[in-house]
């Protein structure tokens, strides 16, 4: 037999209900990257560029820009890089990391220097490495940008399955 207090008979299915419900996605998703932040539409595109003129690098050091990351750094670059660089520097910091992971060599950096903005740099390194049980073969990697003397750091881990080519980031 079951019994109902009468504040569950009354609220019943308010206290059931706790879990926290899964966000869908969106088309207003930016990547990953922070919202607010710079996107890709043609017309954000054109108005951006004048506002980049007429604003010029004070919102830049502000942080107001940001940048969605690319298709072609996903397996390689983390978001909270790829939100920090424009699309041609997250290339630039892409190939960095695929430099020093072709290398395998622990300890190995591959330095990069912005082509398209200034003071914007960064740096891949290999910080270990080891191979898992199956043969995967993995690496840390730390990774380091400086947009406006604004360190962003962070560490992912790589790997490449038996007969792969390359290493992406680990899910």
């Amino acid at each position: 037999m079951l019994a109902v207090t009468p504040a569950e008979a009354q609220f019943g299915s308010l206290l059931r209900k706790v879990t926290t419900p899964t966000p869908k996605p969106s088309e207003d998703d930016n990547g990953g990257c922070p919202k607010g932040k710079k996107g890709s539409s043609a017309g954000r595109k054109v108005l951006g560029g004048v506002l980049d003129e007429a604003i010029g690098s004070a919102a830049s050091r502000a942080g107001v820009y940001s940048y969605v990351p690319i298709a072609e750094v996903s397996g390689t670059l983390t978001n909270a890089i790829a939100c920090k660089l424009d699309p041609a520097e997250q290339v630039q910091a892409a190939a960095a990391t695929e430099e020093v992971t072709r290398g395998e060599a622990v300890g190995a950096t591959a330095n990069w220097t912005s082509e398209t903005r200034e003071n914007v740099t960064g740096s891949s390194t290999v910080q270990s490495k080891n191979k898992l049980a199956d043969g995967t073969s993995c690496m840390n990697v730390t990774d380091i940008v400086i947009v406006e003397g604004e360190e962003t750091r962070v560490s992912k881990k790589m790997c490449r399955g038996p007969g792969q080519s390359r290493y992406v980031l680990a899910a």
